[in-house]
């Protein structure tokens, strides 16, 4: 089975999906992360991230994998090195969105998704999972919470991994990812048509996964 989420950033897809995963004994997939590596090589390599073709070059060059660990966490390894913590950077934060709007960058990083999709059952989380990458996902959800508490998770976030940024930062970035999401050309973030929609705002990590999983086993 194919179980795909999508939603805004700071929507807690990541949480659920390993939470979710784990529980279904599904592999996980944070479809987020491969952008967030290809970022990272371009950015080490001094890449102009407005160049298409030499980010496009980048991405047919890149080895990106996904590997998730015992304790339900998932490591990132681009060309061979664990890169899980520095994809994480503000620097990445800031311009994944613009690397992950062009098109050859998205056909390469989508045929790698799923051909990943292919281990078996799994769950994926990212933005068009259900619309494009796996548009037959046996399940697929959307979610979504107010922009305050968006903003205070991925504050939140951030600040558990040490990282010095202002809460107002962290929200001129989550609201210029959410504009470039949802007008891209290419696979912009919307939710499919038979998707279910899961508004986090009030809702508790425990509450949206028993939710998924009740919602997993209608219809099987």
């Amino acid at each position: 089975m194919i179980v795909a989420i999508d939603g805004p950033a700071g929507a807690g897809k990541s949480t659920v999906a390993k939470i979710l995963a784990k529980r279904l004994g599904f592999l996980y997939i944070d479809t987020g992360a491969m952008y967030r590596a290809l970022t990272l090589k371009a950015l080490d390599n001094n890449v102009d991230i407005n160049d298409e073709c030499k980010v496009n070059k980048l991405a047919l060059e890149a080895n990106i994998d996904l590997c998730n660990n015992l304790d339900g966490s998932l490591s990132v390894i681009l060309d061979g090195k664990d890169v899980s913590l520095d994809i994480r950077q503000p620097r990445i934060t800031q311009v994944v969105s613009e690397v992950s709007k062009i098109k050859g960058v998205r056909q390469v990083l989508v045929k790698m998704q799923r051909e990943l999709g292919k281990k078996g059952d799994c769950v994926l989380e990212g933005r068009d999972i259900g619309t494009v990458v796996f548009p037959h996902a046996q399940k697929k959800f959307f979610i979504d919470a107010s922009v305050k508490v968006r903003v205070n998770r991925r504050f939140k976030e951030l600040k558990g991994l040490n990282q010095n940024i202002a809460e107002d930062d962290v929200a001129r970035d989550l609201s210029n990812r959410d504009k470039i999401d949802s007008t891209r050309q290419v696979s912009p973030l919307r939710k499919a048509d038979d998707a279910f929609f899961i508004d986090t705002t009030e809702l508790s990590v425990e509450g949206v996964v028993e939710k998924m999983l009740e919602l997993c086993k209608v219809n099987g």
